[in-house]
């Protein structure tokens, strides 16, 4: 009984542990061997698009506008050219619900390769920093022996040139990070003008360029692995018919080096060919050659053969790797591929199961009540209220009035001269203060009204009124509100 137990516990200890910590807590360098293959070069030509579109997205403007803008500070927020303010709140409560849900529907899918083909973190430190680093210190062994180096003249100059361009790039992924926030044309600014001007700008660059500096030179592989959130609740969302990079040890095991004496070229074998060799007892070791180059490539250390682990972000690195070595030995492709561990132990790939209907069937009526809302979303929003603790005026020859407070916010960027007229009855609205409402982009103004009707044209205590908003002769929005007069 103890005898089994030792060896259950044996089989899944490399479950207890991450591959960048040792036993006593100190952190295991990577040196991830550099990748090649049809995999690597379709994560390029992505990255590549995925960059363009970041870097370029802060200079296009739309009528003088940003085409995306996230001022947290002034609560200005336009995103593809559409203006939004805290008074659209509830659109985006409903799209970060829609997205966390697509997040879990396409993990329940396709497991966390959003982490390793689209996530900014795996774009910039796979695709751009981990690229220069290879062209400055060469492949993984390179690194390691010159990590290992003493601190003389050549190593000296590869580690100030490679943190030189390093901390260059993170000073251009901050400024492009906060011309999101506050515009490209107040990043201008900050790099033009003295910094006494912008001290406040100039310091939030400055550490920003630092916090990318640490997490692309130090932190790398520890943000998937330790840090970010999503890669911690991966777990919880997958199932047996999740597709995630897996590999095949149904096909693989047990693994084996190729004997040397084989001088004959082995057959290319069907993966039913290799089954029934298997069967026969023709062949001793499944088709895993434990060459280790799955490990030596993945970015965060893991073994892939140990099956599905927090640590993987699906960057497919291993799967070039592996499918260079079948083809040099002639054996099937795809020992590690993208597949489900039901697909692999029963060969299913049943994918649109119960719990990827129901997350389906969530997401389908967000976006339908998204998309009801933005139908609905007027580019001028306005409101009217009673003024509190103010009661109906009876006025000379049968008028009553009442005031009311109003506000109207302007979502566009465009400049608007409005005025503010009775639709459904006779009246007249009279502005406390300054006649003219002018309506800056992007702005709101808030006022007082004096709203006048004859008492014939009222029919009960409380009267519904609509009061539209006019840009000139075109009504531009609607408001509701309520009249009180006395009783009939």
């Amino acid at each position: 009984m103890d005898s089994n137990i030792d060896q259950q516990q044996q089989e899944e200890q490399f479950r207890d542990k991450i591959a960048t910590v040792d036993k006593k807590g100190k952190r295991i360098w990577i040196f991830p061997k550099k990748p090649s293959g049809k995999y690597y070069n379709y994560r390029t030509y992505l990255s590549w698009f995925y960059v363009v579109i970041l870097f370029a997205l802060p200079f296009i403007k739309v009528n003088g506008e940003p085409f995306v803008l996230i001022d947290l500070v002034n609560r200005n927020f336009i995103l593809f050219g559409m203006h939004f303010g805290p008074q659209d709140f509830y659109l985006f409560a409903i799209g970060m619900l829609i997205l966390l849900v697509f997040i879990i529907l396409f993990t329940v899918v396709f497991g966390r390769i959003f982490c390793g083909w689209v996530c900014p973190q795996t774009i910039f430190m796979e695709m751009i920093f981990r690229k220069i680093e290879y062209a400055i210190e060469g492949d993984y062994k390179a690194q390691m022996k010159l990590d290992s180096a003493p601190w003389d003249g050549s190593k000296i100059m590869k580690r100030v040139l490679k943190h030189t361009i390093f901390f260059g790039i993170a000073v251009l992924i901050a400024n492009i990070f906060l011309a999101y926030i506050i515009g490209i044309d107040e990043v201008f600014k900050i790099i033009r003008e003295p910094i006494s001007a912008h001290f406040t700008g100039f310091l939030i660059m400055v550490l920003f360029s630092f916090v990318f500096y640490i997490v692309f030179s130090s932190l790398r592989e520890q943000v998937c692995t330790t840090i970010c959130p999503y890669g911690r609740l991966q777990g919880v969302m997958l199932d047996n018919k999740s597709l995630v990079v897996a590999y095949d040890f149904v096909r693989g095991e047990p693994r084996g080096k190729i004997k040397k004496t084989k001088v004959v070229p082995l057959p290319i074998l069907s993966e039913a060919q290799v089954a029934e060799e298997k069967s026969l007892n023709l062949a001793a070791n499944g088709d895993c050659i434990d060459c280790k180059l799955c490990v030596h490539v993945c970015p965060t250390g893991i073994d892939i053969r140990n099956g599905t682990q927090l640590e993987c972000v699906n960057c497919t690195a291993c799967m070039d790797a592996c499918d260079e070595v079948m083809e040099k030995i002639n054996r099937p492709k795809g020992l590690v591929r993208i597949d489900s561990l039901e697909g692999i132990t029963e060969g299913k790939h049943k994918i649109f199961n119960t719990r990827v209907k129901a997350y389906s069937i969530v997401l389908l009526v967000l976006l339908i009540i998204e998309g009801a809302l933005f139908t609905m979303r007027s580019d001028i929003q306005g409101l009217m209220l009673r003024t509190p603790g103010m009661t109906y005026q009876t006025m000379e020859g049968g008028y009553i009035s009442n005031l009311y407070n109003y506000q109207l916010i302007n979502k566009t960027g465009h400049e608007y001269d409005v005025t503010l007229k009775l639709m459904d009855v006779d009246g007249e609205i009279t502005l406390v203060g300054s006649p003219d409402l002018h309506l800056s982009k992007n702005s709101q103004i808030k006022g007082s009204a004096f709203v006048k009707i004859h008492s014939d044209k009222l029919h009960s205590r409380k009267n519904k009124l609509t009061v539209g908003v006019y840009s000139g002769d075109q009504l531009i929005s609607k408001i509701k509100t309520s009249f009180f007069s006395p009783p009939k």
